[in-house]
Parts: C-alpha cells; sequence; structure tokens
C-alpha cells in the first residue's frame, strides 16, 4: 500500500494537488526566499495551472548570540526560524483546509575583523532555514492533499 509521495500525476499522488497550490507573499526578503522555495517545490514543471488553493505563511525568524571573544564580540549566531502557515482552498466560500507550524534552526561563524565573510555567512544561514522550512512546510501540504483533502 506504499507509493511514492511526489510520484508522477497518478490518481490519488499528491504531485498534481500541489501543483494546484499558490503561495501568498510573505513580507521582507527572508519571506520572498520562503515564498521563492516553496513555488519552486509545489510546481517542479513550472506548469502553472488553475489554483485551487492559497497558501498564506507568517514568518519569523530570531537570532541570538551563543559564542563571544574575549572582547566581548559575538563570535557565533544561532537563528530560529518559525513559519506558520494555513491552506485555504479558494472559491466561494473560502475554507481553511490545514494549517500548521514549523520550526528550523541554524548557526553561523563571525569572523574575526571579516565584515563580508559575517554577512555572507548569514545570507547563507538565512537561505537553509528558509529551505528547510519549505521542505517541511510541502511534505505536510503533500500529505494532506494526497488524503484527498
Amino acid at each position: 500500500g506504499f507509493r511514492p509521495m511526489y510520484g508522477p500525476a497518478a490518481p490519488g499522488g499528491a504531485s498534481a494537488a500541489l501543483a494546484g497550490v499558490q503561495v501568498a507573499n510573505i513580507p521582507e526578503r527572508s519571506g520572498q526566499l520562503l515564498r521563492q522555495a516553496l513555488t519552486r517545490r509545489l510546481d517542479p514543471q513550472g506548469a502553472g495551472g488553475t489554483p485551487r488553493h492559497e497558501l498564506r505563511v507568517t514568518l519569523a525568524i530570531e537570532s541570538e548570540p551563543v559564542g563571544f571573544r574575549r572582547d566581548g564580540v559575538p563570535s557565533r549566531i544561532r537563528a530560529a526560524a518559525r513559519a506558520d502557515w494555513r491552506l485555504v482552498a479558494l472559491g466561494p466560500p473560502q475554507s481553511e483546509v490545514a494549517s500548521g507550524r514549523e520550526r528550523s534552526f541554524d548557526a553561523y561563524n563571525v569572523p574575526d575583523g571579516q565584515f563580508f565573510a559575517a554577512d555572507a555567512s548569514r545570507d547563507a544561514m538565512e537561505r537553509r532555514l528558509v529551505e528547510q522550512l519549505a521542505e517541511l512546510i510541502v511534505q505536510q501540504l503533500a500529505v494532506t492533499l494526497g488524503r484527498g483533502a
């Protein structure tokens, strides 16, 4: 009774249902990155069919220093990202099909006196966080839509 979650568009498969999900705008740069990652995963062929559902996501990223140099300057930053999402069926009436909360954690080092390296490390960490969140959200959507919800 097992079948691939992302297999070809077979009866009861999640791929066709996922392609019918449009992602609402998510504010800020990290939200744009998350929206792009979700869109790539939901419709990898870029078929762009008629949307039947809309995914609405609220993203929050918090960071805190966890390592310090002798002079008190942070040397390592840990970040926690949280994405609260709702899947809404489009069409009259709009109704919530599923919702959830996904979390992702990551960290990066702050090289001594290298501003650009620290900035590049932060950007890479932010991309890893949103990619992880996108994967978790799409997995939940595939399970939900694969059941025929």
